[in-house]
């Protein structure tokens, strides 16, 4: 599980997945969130803007990501 560090109370998740380098823009990320296959703490979440907080897990593509 690869740690990403954020110095926000909380990032949105189209934001994260470019901040962690998973998405190259905002369109893919939107792209990837719409078709399902993103997961935040176990569940599927189709929602870009869902507000990330420290300690939530991101799965995509069978790699793990934790918010710190």
């Amino acid at each position: 599980m690869k740690e990403i560090a954020i110095s926000t109370d909380y990032i949105a998740l189209d934001q994260f997945l470019k901040f962690a380098g998973i998405s190259e823009t905002g369109g893919k990320a939107k792209e990837i969130i719409l078709k399902g296959n993103v997961k935040v703490n176990k569940v599927i979440e189709n929602k870009r803007k869902k507000k990330l907080y420290k300690n939530d897990i991101v799965e995509v593509n069978n790699q793990s990501y934790i918010i710190k």
